[in-house]
């Protein structure tokens, strides 16, 4: 193994009476792509800038080998002290730097350079960072959070300069797409301690899983006492975090339903249908339009959003995603055409830039105005404890001031204020930022239950494909086209990436002229023969998949199989993953050709 250029070990640190790292480690080598997990509030940002050199351990030691140059990217940057962006960035990069990777930095992070630092928001205090951070070429790049606050053409920029930097990475992240692309090792803060695994982040969660599985084994045959809290909150998330297949099929289902009604109504075409669905119509939506002085946001747009559907609105920051999204909840008028909302809509929103908490108020008064212990929950009582475990907070945080918590721990609270209450309509703008992935895996469980409506605005790739049955997509000069499927749907039936062909022309309010608007042609697609083949073996293969993972974890039960043999376990462990990762292959293979034999019965 290549000698380490930056290396903790038997890092401790306290804050208050508050351990946050007791023993651990981290070490980076040159080129090296670390991803950095564990849940909110674990210390994960804190070990970042340990390593950073900004934050001195209580014990333990840092080395960084002299010359290296080291560039931090935190979640909350300062900006005071210079006259503009571009300072900023340049400010320490020292003679023989090429001013004009600054101005690409810039450029692609949707900055000029000019912007005075007392007037950015939060986001292009952060975008601006990031530029500071990368503008070197460093050996060591850490980055706590990059994505927060980039749309997907920036996100998918990122991770392609990452991609081409020599540097070594190591990388938090809530987003597991971003994650799987660029890690090729992994470490897991948990209870304080790191443990290191030798594979990037696809390979995490399932590794995880066993990891806590193996000490739920060894704790009951131990007799060893845990806090019920906190051995829920641990031992639960593997559970939690399994595929469901019948929330994937559900899914599919309601994707093909969404497919099918797009391909009868097209975007415009509703009056159709209008009365067999009339009961269970949540928006209706007919050419609606909407600009800001000459600039033309909305342009002639046209949905209806029926009762359980799940809509991702995605696109680069600024085309209108919020515009079009508050027109769409009757938050703002369309300049032309008319939205329809159902009566009896109750909506439930979390805003892009999430309400004030009193930092002194308690967490669980949060939830309950203040008022005893009972919090409504879809209209039925539970313990305010009860609730809070759910979102994985313990008792003891429970009587904690807001203050107390991290951003993401704030983040959770804010999403449990918003489920719980009372909705058939959820509103969600940018919901996964500052989550820890038990949380997200959490909400992609709540949104896979929850039995309204859901709108939501999100980067998040993976979650969209977690979670959407369909997705509109900002495709420039306020045009927005409507996908069925998730994320990764949509990118196939576009045929290319996240950004446009070509640059949209500059457009203007809409003239008098009629105008065709055009609907998405999906190619039509026939079961061959080797679908068919599929169709008819793969239950099988399924079947014996299952009973191997079965045995598997029975051998990996054994206590005393490690001891006896390493590189048998090793090995058995090896053949788990890859068994486990065929079997979800296999499982979505077979969702995916049934999906299309029941649409080519229908036509």
């Amino acid at each position: 193994m290549a000698a380490p250029v930056l290396l903790l070990k038997d890092i401790d640190i306290r804050f208050g009476n508050t351990e946050v790292l007791a023993g651990a480690e981290l070490s980076v080598s040159e080129g090296e792509r670390l991803c950095l997990v564990g849940r909110n509030g674990s210390g994960k940002s804190t070990l970042l800038k340990i390593a950073a050199g900004l934050v001195e351990p209580d014990r333990g030691t840092r080395f960084a080998q002299p010359g290296v140059t080291i560039r931090y990217l935190q979640q909350e940057p300062n900006l005071s002290g210079f006259a503009n962006i571009r300072d900023y960035v340049e400010a320490g990069l020292g003679e023989g730097y090429d001013s004009n990777r600054t101005f690409y930095l810039l450029g692609k992070l949707g900055l000029t350079g000019n912007e005075l630092p007392a007037h950015l928001s939060g986001g292009e205090a952060r975008r601006a960072a990031l530029a500071r951070a990368l503008a070197p070429m460093p050996g060591i790049l850490l980055l706590d959070e990059p994505t927060n606050h980039l749309d997907l053409p920036a996100i998918e920029w990122l991770e392609e300069e990452l991609s081409a930097m020599g540097a070594a990475l190591v990388l938090i992240s809530h987003d597991r797409r971003f994650l799987q692309d660029l890690s090729r090792a992994t470490v897991w803060l948990d209870r304080r301690r790191t443990r290191r695994l030798e594979r990037g982040f696809g390979a995490f969660e399932n590794w995880r899983d066993e990891v806590l599985a193996q000490e739920e084994i060894d704790r009951h045959k131990l007799d060893r006492k845990i806090a019920m809290e906190e051995d829920w909150v641990r031992y639960g998330v593997s559970g939690r975090r399994k595929r469901n297949q019948g929330r994937l099929a559900k899914l599919n289902t309601m994707r093909q339903g969404r497919r099918e009604q797009l391909r009868v109504t097209g975007q415009v075409k509703l009056a159709a249908s209008e009365a067999e669905e009339g009961s269970t119509r949540v928006i209706e939506a007919k050419k609606i339009s909407k600009s800001y002085g000459e600039k033309l946001i909305v342009d002639d747009f046209s949905t209806r959003i029926l009762r359980g559907d799940r809509v991702g609105i995605v696109g680069a920051n600024g085309v209108g995603k919020t515009t079009l999204l508050n027109m769409l909840i009757g938050k703002s008028k369309p300049d032309t055409g008319n939205v329809k909302i159902a009566v009896n809509v109750q909506i439930a929103a979390l805003d892009q830039n999430r309400a004030a908490l009193e930092p002194e108020t308690l967490v669980g008064a949060a939830l309950t105005g203040g008022s005893g212990d009972i919090v409504y929950v879809g209209g039925e009582p539970r313990h305010v404890m009860s609730y809070m475990k759910d979102f994985l907070f313990t008792p003891q945080q429970a009587r904690s001031p807001v203050r107390v918590l991290s951003g993401g721990e704030r983040a959770r609270l804010l999403l449990a204020k918003v489920l719980a209450a009372p909705s058939n309509l959820l509103v969600l703008d940018e919901p996964t930022n500052d989550l820890d992935l038990e949380t997200l895996d959490l909400l992609e469980e709540m949104l896979a239950d929850y039995p309204g409506t859901v709108l939501v605005v999100s980067h998040d790739r993976d979650f969209l494909d977690r979670v959407a049955s369909s997705v509109l997509m900002a495709e420039g000069g306020g045009s927005f086209i409507e996908y069925a499927g998730g994320y990764s749907d949509m990118l196939a039936q576009r045929g290319r990436g996240v950004a446009p062909a070509e640059p949209p022309p500059a457009k203007t309010k809409k003239s008098s002229a009629p105008k065709q608007r055009s609907k998405v042609d999906v190619p039509a697609r026939k079961l061959s023969f080797n679908d068919k083949h599929a169709l008819e073996t793969l239950p099988a293969t399924i079947t014996v998949l299952e009973k191997e993972i079965a045995a598997l974890h029975v051998r990996l039960a054994d206590s005393a199989f490690y001891a006896r043999d390493p590189k048998g376990f090793a090995a058995a462990t090896a053949k788990l993953e890859d068994a486990q990762r065929a079997l979800g292959q296999a499982e979505e293979r077979w969702l995916e050709l049934e999906s299309l034999r029941e649409e080519l019965a229908r036509q």
